[in-house]
């Protein structure tokens, strides 16, 4: 899949222009490329059309204009952009109570090898993104996913090939199917 490229992103005021017109389409995409893992997590896949998307947020927010600051944006964020072969996704963990979010959090510090995509007989575990000074007893609420899977685009077109998500961590197991279209959009970034 293609990363996004510097001449493809927008100055301030031309990204303004048509912001509320591109987030549109793009929360339309999202939601097609989310899933839901129980009461409190979710799945958003990323492609380059989402992250092209989170970089134009990220200098519009931040006002970022010089092109070293850019160039990292780009850096950043492209590495989240699906390699072949390879899907890429956002693990949000979401509990309103912080006292409740921040005792999940360290419990799930061993889900880094507890969550998996299963197409027909194969099993992929997700490799679990590291964050710079991340602490290692407890999980981020925001964490990068990567599910290497090869060539299962066929797979996940063919309604017959059972696909679901399953998390194998002692509190919170957990095994959902993945929705047609979700597999068509999954299948699409592996072609």
């Amino acid at each position: 899949m293609k990363k996004v490229d510097r001449s493809e992103l927008l100055s301030l005021g031309a990204y303004e222009e048509i912001r509320p017109h591109f987030r549109a389409r793009m929360i339309d995409v999202k939601v097609r490329r989310r899933m839901s893992l129980g009461a409190h997590m979710s799945l958003v896949f990323e492609n380059h059309d989402t992250m092209l998307l989170q970089v134009q947020e990220m200098l519009r927010t931040e006002r970022i204009t010089g092109e070293g600051a850019i160039a990292h944006e780009l850096e950043t964020y492209n590495e989240l952009v699906p390699a072949p072969g390879s899907l890429s996704a956002t693990l949000f963990i979401e509990y309103d109570e912080s006292v409740e979010r921040t005792k999940m959090l360290a419990k799930f510090a061993t889900l880094r090898t507890a969550v998996h995509l299963v197409i027909g007989e194969s099993r992929f575990t997700a490799r679990f993104g590291t964050h710079h000074g991340e602490e290692m007893d407890r999980l981020p609420a925001v964490n990068y996913l990567q599910f290497e899977v090869g060539n299962h685009a066929a797979a996940l077109k063919d309604a017959s090939v059972p696909a679901k998500f399953e998390i194998t961590h002692p509190d919170y197991p957990l095994a959902v199917d993945v929705s047609k279209e979700l597999r068509a959009e999954l299948a699409r970034d592996l072609e």
